[in-house]
């Protein structure tokens, strides 16, 4: 495994990282053999959030009498002093530690940014339990190039968590500052929330950028550890075929697409929103007609139910016509 340091935060990470969305799908005791597989490959930095439902409560049983074998990363959406002082406590208690390494602002918009830093804003929060040695860094994470820049300027700011993919490569002169100014970069969505279909290709994507400091792809299975660690591990250039593979899969994607993320979610109707596109995904994309139809004949609301009331639209950070692509998804599968 190779390491590197994390921008100016003084901690030396594994360039591959655990991403802990996923385990919100598996039972509390699968988690434990997943660290335990980690150990075996030198991946030492996990990615959880307050956000994650159970993630945090999972991660900390699962690390128990390892703690300190790893660099631990949380985050919260609170904008305000009291209420990210109180997440800080929780995520204390759900991860069974007295220091957490790294706290994030998570997913601000630009208006929300500010108040972060304005008089009384979860900044002051921050802050505090940082001096307190609660946590060790504070950073930001951003699906906007606004708020990157934004956080960019800030020198508070230790690491910033940024979409960086093979369709999604916005951020990569920002990511580049980021190194000039030793920010540490985190890359989310390796794999396009599931877009791309090509785990391997995905991860020697964003490995050949210096600029990455780790990145966290979700995991699940003990499979998918080592189908990411093996990719992190072919360190040799692209070839002209990987590259000519590439170009292809941005031209069939494009950008206007679902990376999962869910926060799109509560559908007023109870449309499963990600999981209705990613079935569509397979039926047009992926030549899996059968088995991505049988699933979602499936989903108690289809997406024709949508109603059209735009709520969705309003929290998708990548302001995604949601409600148009839910009439493409019904015209696909004829319902």
């Amino acid at each position: 495994m190779e390491y590197n340091a994390l921008g100016k935060t003084g901690l030396n990470i594994s360039r591959l990282g655990f991403g802990g969305i996923p385990i919100q799908r598996i039972e509390g005791d699968e988690v434990r053999p997943l660290m335990q597989r980690l150990l075996d490959h030198g991946v030492n930095y996990i990615d959880t959030a307050r956000g994650y439902t159970v993630s945090e409560v999972y991660l900390g049983q699962a690390l128990e009498g390892i703690r300190d074998k790893f660099i631990l990363a949380t985050k919260s959406m609170s904008r305000d002093k009291e209420h990210m002082a109180q997440d800080i406590e929780t995520s204390l208690s759900n991860l069974r530690t007295d220091y957490i390494d790294l706290y994030q602002v998570h997913n601000p918009n630009v208006q929300q940014f500010q108040q972060v830093i304005a008089p009384g804003g979860a900044l002051e929060a921050l802050k505090e339990a940082k001096a307190a040695g609660k946590i060790g860094h504070i950073g930001v994470t951003a699906h906007s190039l606004e708020v990157f820049a934004a956080a960019l300027e800030q020198d508070w700011v230790e690491t910033i968590m940024f979409p960086y993919n093979i369709v999604e490569t916005q951020g990569e002169a920002l990511m580049e500052k980021c190194r000039e100014k030793q920010i540490g970069v985190v890359v989310m969505k390796p794999l396009a929330g599931g877009a791309l279909e090509d785990a391997t290709l995905a991860m020697r994507f964003v490995n050949q950028n210096p600029a990455v400091s780790v990145v966290i792809p979700g995991m699940a299975t003990l499979e998918e550890i080592e189908q990411n660690v093996q990719a992190m591990e072919m360190a040799e250039p692209l070839t002209p075929e990987e590259e000519a593979k590439m170009e292809q899969i941005r031209d069939t994607l494009g950008h206007q697409f679902c990376r999962r993320c869910n926060y799109c979610a509560p559908c007023t109707v109870g449309i499963q929103i990600p999981n209705v596109f990613l079935m569509e995904g397979y039926l047009t994309r992926y030549g899996l007609e059968g088995w991505a139809r049988t699933r979602y004949d499936a989903m108690e609301k289809k997406a024709s139910d949508c109603v059209e009331c735009g709520a969705c639209e309003t929290r998708c950070p990548y302001q995604l016509p949601i409600r148009e692509m839910l009439k493409k998804a019904a015209a696909s599968f004829g319902n």
